[in-house]
């Protein structure tokens, strides 16, 4: 793919090729927009802050936070976003939104672990500043550790303190992290959407930042959608920000320095880490009591499920059926919503949590994850080979807001893989509540070995007098039979969907990877389709 057309730089499509995802650049390309989807205009404008990367003027490149009221993120059209505050004068990025220029911005909700990115260039605009948009998109919800915020009122800003090195006092509180955010960017020549900055999450288990001395730290580098945005970016420009949030006072620990990429982590002693950042700190500036948000870990909804079924869907797909441990009825949940989980893993640092796909009926009183087991997946290789009937593990309550919209209009179902589990449960909602409701399901899967699920979708078919079904196997086997396992033979198309000529009152929810949503909700687009009829849900690395 030429440059001109690719959302991704020359630093992004080298880490890609390194880390052996080829072609990733061609499958996500719509995935990756010079607007925000409407969903992603009411996520920003519900945030209580927004993280922004940025440079300082004088060539290093910082992170920070920035909070404000109720409402003090909007969203007048798709490609801008307006901020009504401004950094406080000791921010190392108040000069760079006060003058204008390129920023990266990420919103993110600690309680819900949802996260969207973009990139743009600010532009002073009345008490605030505004973005217009080069580049958004959202992101998988990985290692983020939930929490909830309160307001406290707001003080004078506590003197700035700057240095060259980490003080013991900011050791200790980085060796005690979970949470960090980054800053990086790039600028090539001419006007390619990539330019700019990017702000992104890492996160992980406390510990999981290293600190090798007070100007040396070592961050892993986990599985993720395999964009390789701050990566890629570190290839092209290794100047770097980071910023350190102390939850409990809302103090900021911004660090500036450069990175290096060191592609072989097996000495790393943290056995999830598939590449390390080393960073050399060449500037520290610690802000006491920054922000006016406190933060604290959200526990209170953590209960214990134990294990009372398993069941093979297909090959490399179990369901795990979980319950109460007093038998007692579990909180109910929409379908299309997911549940955080715990998992105790030997020879991890702490607590390892995901997030999966409700699969099941709602209003059974229990819970069932469908979960498709990925071959670098600590949780995923842990339920499947170690957990069995009778363990047990830790959940919070169902969240997500991929949910049914409300009408009697057709809805037309769509999933690729393990994208099967959100619809599946939707396919249940609408056969219990909305049994008229016009319903096409369409799934494609490798073939009938891979196909979960097959005897409770035609079940469900049955049961669903206005359900129209249609399963795609990209391979079929020799065995696999047009009419009886599949439908058509092939993938999933976006021609696929308009050949379903279904009017301009359809409602289209997307489930899969990466690439196979992009596609679909471009070509959808494409056919005319408007935004708002259009709901997405990726999974997983973009490969």
């Amino acid at each position: 793919m030429a440059l001109a057309t690719t959302p991704f730089h020359p630093g992004e499509h080298s880490a890609q090729t390194r880390a052996g995802v080829t072609g990733l650049a061609e499958r996500v390309a719509g995935f990756i927009r010079p607007f925000m989807p409407a969903q992603h205009r009411s996520f920003f404008a519900d945030l209580p802050f927004l993280v922004l990367a940025g440079d300082d003027g004088a060539g290093r490149h910082w992170v920070t936070l920035l909070d404000g009221p109720d409402g003090f993120i909007g969203s007048p059209d798709p490609a801008t976003l307006t901020v009504d505050a401004r950094p406080d004068p000791q921010d190392p990025l108040a000069e760079r939104i006060a003058q204008g220029g390129e920023v990266g911005l990420l919103g993110i909700e600690l309680a819900t672990r949802r996260r969207n990115r973009l990139s743009g260039v600010a532009r002073r605009r009345g008490a605030g500043f505004a973005i217009d948009v080069r580049q958004s998109f959202g992101n998988c919800p990985q290692y983020i550790s939930e929490r909830i915020w309160h307001r406290v009122a707001p003080r004078a800003a506590s003197p700035a303190r700057a240095s060259s090195d980490l003080s013991p006092e900011q050791i200790a509180r980085i060796r005690a992290a979970d949470t960090l955010f980054i800053g990086t960017g790039q600028s090539r020549a001419g006007t390619h959407p990539s330019n700019g900055f990017d702000a992104s999450h890492r996160g992980g288990a406390p510990g999981f930042v290293q600190v090798i001395g007070d100007r040396h730290l070592r961050i892993p580098d986990y599985a993720g959608n395999n964009f390789f945005n701050t990566i890629g970016n570190l290839l092209e420009n290794p100047a770097i920000g980071l910023v350190f949030v102390d939850f409990e006072t809302g103090g900021l620990l911004h660090l500036s320095g450069r990175a290096s990429i060191d592609w072989d982590a097996r000495d790393s002693g943290d056995p999830n880490a598939l590449r390390m950042i080393d960073i050399h700190v060449e500037a520290v500036l610690e802000r006491p009591g920054a922000l006016s948000l406190r933060w604290q870990a959200d526990d209170a909804d953590l209960r214990e499920l134990v294990v009372i079924d398993t069941r093979q869907e297909a090959e490399g797909i179990t369901s795990f059926q979980l319950a109460a441990q007093d038998g007692a009825r579990l909180p109910g949940f929409r379908a299309g919503q997911y549940l955080p989980i715990e998992l105790d893993i030997p020879g991890q640092r702490g607590p390892v949590r995901r997030t999966y796909s409700l699969s099941g009926a709602p209003g059974t009183g229990t819970y069932r994850l469908s979960i498709k087991r990925e071959a670098q997946g600590v949780a995923s290789r842990h339920l499947h080979d170690v957990t069995r009937i009778g363990d047990r593990l830790r959940a919070r309550s169902p969240a997500g807001g991929f949910l049914l919209p409300d009408g009697s209009g057709p809805v037309v179902l769509v999933s690729a893989g393990i994208g099967l589990t959100p619809m599946l449960s939707m396919l249940h909602e609408l056969a219990a509540q909305s049994p008229q409701r016009p319903v096409w399901f369409l799934h494609g899967a490798r073939d009938g070995a891979h196909h979960a699920h097959g005897a409770e979708l035609r079940t469900l078919a049955r049961t669903h007098g206005a359900a129209q079904m249609q399963t795609h196997f990209s391979r079929p086997r020799a065995g696999d039979q047009r009419g009886r396992d599949y439908d058509i033979a092939g993938r999933i198309t976006a021609q696929t969907l308009g050949d379903l000529a279904l009017g301009p009152e359809a409602q289209y929810m997307l489930c899969g990877p990466t690439g196979f949503v992009a596609d679909l909700r471009h070509g959808l687009e494409v056919a005319g389709v408007p935004l708002t009829h259009i709901h997405t849900e990726s999974f997983g690395p973009a490969s």
